[in-house]
């Protein structure tokens, strides 16, 4: 609306001003609880929605993520796409320090990817990665009991010895996930993408050696990028979530709150949480 009535003043009267809504993407891609804010489309789509409503030729969004959860990747990666169309907007994206697995499949999302030299992207694979300690349960005299109803309720048990079987059916699930991966990024990049051998492996490269690779259309920032493209006079306005920390977890004045077994539970899920999340990172150097 604004833009049209924009048009409708004499040229010496209208603003030559262009804000352009800009999204962090920044972390890790999983399901967040009750005291730790992942990337999910539950964390984002408020953001995003609200990215998409401003009146503006496109929506930029700086990504920094090593990855994580393929499904919230993908729901992430739609819901920026669905509103692109419905609301006929380009959007920009640009990588930090990293776009890798997940956080490259959201990067696809873009009509264009900018990244620095330097940054990481790539890593078009899928891994599962777990500890086993049968072993250990034998030394300490601890005796394992399952019981399940259905034969493969208990399947990769990391208190058991591992089963091939068990390990072919998760490499099997892996591939499935794996094409999917492949096919949305073929779709988005096309003819961009060069034909090399390493490219779906899992690999990652720089954001120079990327840019060789047709993983990234161009080097550069978000400032110096958008205001080249619309003009000197560009504004970028970060879209940021309504309300603090304390407030999004409802700490105060919230009328149901938390009691302490659940902070307690909380607690130890974000202690697991916090290795996932580290390892996830410390993969890239980062």
């Amino acid at each position: 609306m604004k833009r049209l009535f924009n048009r409708l003043l004499p040229k010496s009267w209208r603003s030559t001003v262009v804000t352009i809504p800009v999204i962090r993407l920044h972390g890790t891609i999983m399901a967040g609880g009750q005291f730790r804010q992942n990337l999910s489309l539950a964390s984002t789509a408020g953001l995003i929605e609200k990215a998409f409503s401003f009146d503006a030729p496109a929506v930029a969004i700086s990504i920094n993520s090593p990855g994580g959860s393929p499904v919230q990747s993908r729901l992430i990666f739609k819901r920026i796409r669905d509103l692109a169309v419905e609301k006929n907007k380009k959007v920009l994206i640009f990588v930090e320090d990293v776009a890798a697995s997940g956080g490259y499949m959201i990067a696809v999302a873009g009509d264009e990817i900018f990244a620095d030299p330097s940054s990481i992207v790539g890593s078009i694979g899928v891994v599962s990665a777990s500890f086993g300690f049968p072993e250990l349960m034998k030394k300490i005299g601890v005796e394992r009991r399952v019981h399940t109803a259905g034969q493969n309720k208990a399947v990769l048990d990391p208190f058991k010895p591992e089963k091939k079987e068990d390990v072919e059916r998760l490499k099997a699930l892996q591939l499935e996930v794996h094409e999917t991966f492949i096919d949305l990024v073929k779709e988005r990049r096309g003819t961009k993408l060069k034909d090399d051998p390493d490219l779906f492996t899992g690999l990652f490269w720089t954001g120079k050696k990327g840019l060789e690779l047709g993983l990234v259309d161009a080097l550069g920032d978000m400032r110096t990028v958008l205001k080249t493209r619309f003009g000197a006079k560009t504004q970028l306005r970060l879209i940021t979530a309504p309300r603090g920390f304390l407030g999004r977890f409802g700490l105060f004045g919230s009328s149901k709150g938390f009691s302490a077994p659940d902070i307690a539970a909380a607690a130890a899920s974000g202690v697991i949480d916090a290795a996932e999340e580290r390892a996830l990172w410390a993969r890239f150097g980062l």
